[in-house]
Parts: C-alpha cells; structure tokens; sequence
C-alpha cells in the first residue's frame, strides 16, 4: 500500500480490494445524477478530503489524477460518503463540464441494457 495521510480512523473502516482500492461512484449535487466510477487508494482520498478537488488513482497508468487538471472539467467535492460495508464511496460533486473521458456528461449514457424513460 501507497504512504497516505489519511487519518487512521478513516482507514480502519475502508475494505480494500486486494490492490488497495475502494470503488467511488461520483454523483452530481443537486440532481443526484451518476457521472461516473473511479478508484481511490488512501492517499487518493486523503487528497480528496483535503483539497476539495477529486483525486483518483489510475489502475492503468498506475498514477493519481486529479479530476479536470488536463480536461479543465473539474470536480469540486462538495461531500464524501462511506457506504454501510466500507468497500464504496459516494463522492458528491459539482461536475464542470463532461464527467466523461468520451465528452459526455455522464460514463452512464451510452448503453441502456434494460429500462428506460
């Protein structure tokens, strides 16, 4: 595991994959529209936490990336929530721009495997 700030009681109660990681499902204030799903180690969130601006960590570049820092489409965190079992976060944001490597709004437009409005 990566050195990380993260304050001892917060990761007493994260259930890590066995690389370290734990799921954050990114939410948009307000509207509670799902943007997308990234990963967080300690450290990741530790930066979270402390700066307001999302951070992740790139299980293929095998890096942290800040959410908006080359797109300019930033993540302002405006809270950060530990779901009932540990293993998930829901990181609620104010989304500028596409949350979507792709361009789109949301990772969640593209396919429609059952429902619909």
């Amino acid at each position: 595991m990566r050195e990380s700030g993260l304050d001892p009681a917060i990761a007493a109660r994260l259930k890590r994959t066995p690389d370290g990681l734990v799921c954050a499902v990114v939410q948009q204030a307000g509207t509670r529209e799902v943007l997308m799903v990234a990963w967080m180690d300690d450290e990741a969130l530790h930066r979270t936490l402390t700066t307001g601006r999302a951070t992740y960590w790139s299980r293929s570049r095998k890096n942290y990336w800040i959410k908006g820092d080359t797109s300019g489409h930033v993540q302002h965190v405006r809270e950060v929530r530990l779901d009932c079992d540990g293993d998930a976060l829901l990181v609620v944001v104010d989304q500028v721009g596409a949350a979507c490597h792709t361009g789109d709004r949301t990772c969640f437009d593209a396919d429609l495997l059952l429902g619909g409005a």
